[in-house]
């Protein structure tokens, strides 16, 4: 099994749109990983004027950056190699606690099922407090780079 920092190397992602610090726990039944949503990001300028709130659009890509990609690459061997990437095919979000500029949270992940090339996850997203901050259901597939 690759590394959280390999993990992490292989996502296709960067600054502003990296929403993965570090991978706290991989095991074949889940992901468990964290991220600061720092205060400089650009989303924060426009939403909301002078009351900025992380928006769920972008709650829902960090989860799924942690609870499904990132996931996803850990339970294929090699996936650079393997010219394989993850794509999100659905989510049901449900979001109960708004995230702050400069607050960490802590997204787990659980497998509902991974078959046929595809994988459906439950997600929690914690913040500092303890806070369930969001949950729900996310799915993907895993395809060749060139079809994502």
């Amino acid at each position: 099994m690759m590394t959280s920092e390999e993990i992490i190397a292989q996502l296709p992602y960067q600054w502003p749109f990296l929403f993965v610090d570090e991978l706290n726990d991989i095991s074949e039944e889940g992901v468990v990983g964290s991220y600061t949503f720092r205060t400089n990001l650009p989303f924060y300028q426009g939403h909301f004027i002078n009351n900025p709130i992380t928006p769920g659009a972008i709650l829902t890509e960090c989860c799924a950056q942690i609870g499904l990609v990132c996931y996803g690459f850990s339970l294929i061997e090699d996936i650079a190699n393997a010219g394989r990437a993850v794509a999100l095919t659905s989510s049901e979000m449900e979001f109960l606690v708004p995230v702050l500029p400069g607050e960490t949270v802590t997204v787990t992940s659980k497998k509902v099922y991974f078959r046929f090339n595809k994988l459906k996850c439950k997600v929690r997203m914690r913040n500092e407090k303890g806070q369930e901050v969001c949950r729900g259901t996310i799915a993907g597939i895993i395809v060749k780079k060139d079809e994502a």
